[in-house]
């Protein structure tokens, strides 16, 4: 897939699967952090040794393929347009923290299930993503992706520590496994802030769509490991596994009480918001968020019909910053980014009615 195709296309082809527990479940990711044995770590590295990393990568896998990953493009991130950085952060091809990083690269899959972030806070950040609920499939896989790269590439590592990273909070595993789940039901009824506190307490954290410092936009939460120090990959996946298997039932116990006590309130707001959504002409980020979490909920329920599950996922990227200033082809001002946010998604309703 050509760099141009990345930026086009909002939805990446793996969100359009289906996945286990994917009423509740969105994603499922595995990142691992990895650095070269012999050359100096990106925050302190100076440009010439960051260069020597990027071309590494560029000499060695641009263009080639690993199992089903086929046909790796390595996109120089220091040559994008603010624009540019900023709708492949949208897609989570990439973090926040490399789209400013120093001789900065992405090796990127043409299904864009895999991304490998190059000069981040690390030399090295491979991430693998699954649709749905499927830590075990996604911890294999990167691991086996963890094991092609590490044919070409000789990793820091100590025997008592593990692999040796940038931040102390990496050392070990280098692992975060992550989840993306929706809890409308949860927020309605606001057991989600006690949920919160107590999640936190067993090592895990709780953020937005976008990690840290990001806001849980649409009832989206991330939820990954703080720990990977002193435990395996397996079991960090096991605790993880426990801990959104209770959020799906929790979930689910309170979307069916939802409906049981006040079933005409809810579908008031569903259709309510999806009224909106197909009627707008200006609509804020904020409230175009909460709209497709309530339309979401409502195809999840069987209340709105004939809409693909994947809208949620596909006008989240779709109305981000970015992407709308991609789609326009210029700087827009936020009043714009209003207006051409609601259009959209008036046009993408309209196509699921053909």
């Amino acid at each position: 897939m050509s760099f141009e195709q990345f930026m086009d296309e909002a939805i990446s082809p793996w969100m359009r699967e289906e996945g286990p527990e994917n009423d509740i479940v969105l994603s499922t990711r595995i990142r691992l952090a990895r650095n070269f044995q012999d050359e100096i770590f990106p925050i302190i590295a100076d440009e010439k040794d960051l260069k020597r990393v990027s071309n590494f990568f560029k000499q060695n896998f641009h263009q080639t393929s690993y199992g089903q990953y086929k046909n790796f493009e390595l996109i120089e991130i220091t040559d994008l347009s603010n624009i540019e950085k900023r709708v492949l952060v949208e897609k989570h091809l990439i973090s926040p923290y490399l789209a400013k990083a120093r001789s900065a690269a992405a090796l990127v899959a043409d299904n864009e299930q895999v991304s490998i972030m190059i000069n981040e806070e690390d030399h090295i950040r491979m991430q693998l993503y699954f649709p749905g609920f499927q830590l075990t499939t996604a911890l294999n896989e990167a691991s086996l992706l963890d094991d092609w790269l590490e044919e070409e590439i000789d990793y820091a590592f100590d025997e008592q520590k593990g692999y040796l990273t940038s931040c102390p909070t990496n050392v070990g595993t280098g692992m975060r496994a992550s989840v993306m789940i929706h809890l409308p039901a949860l927020v309605l009824t606001k057991k989600i802030s006690r949920m919160i506190p107590a999640i936190n307490q067993l090592g895990f954290v709780v953020r937005g769509i976008y990690g840290e410092g990001s806001e849980a936009l649409g009832n989206i939460f991330q939820i990954s490991n703080q720990i990977t120090l002193g435990k395996s990959e397996e079991d960090i996946v096991q605790d993880l596994q426990s801990i959104i298997a209770k959020l799906v039932e929790q979930e689910r116990d309170a979307r069916s009480r939802l409906m049981q006590r006040s079933e005409i309130r809810m579908q008031d707001q569903i259709f309510r918001s999806y009224g909106i959504l197909k009627h707008s002409r200006i609509m804020e980020s904020k409230e175009a968020a909460t709209r497709l979490s309530s339309l979401r909920l409502g195809i999840d329920l069987g209340i709105i019909k004939n809409i693909s599950h994947s809208i949620l996922n596909e006008l989240m990227v779709l109305t981000q910053p970015g992407f709308l200033q991609h789609y326009a082809n210029k700087i827009l001002t936020s009043s714009e980014r209003d207006v051409l946010r609601a259009t959209l998604i008036r046009e993408r309703l309209m196509l699921e009615q053909k």
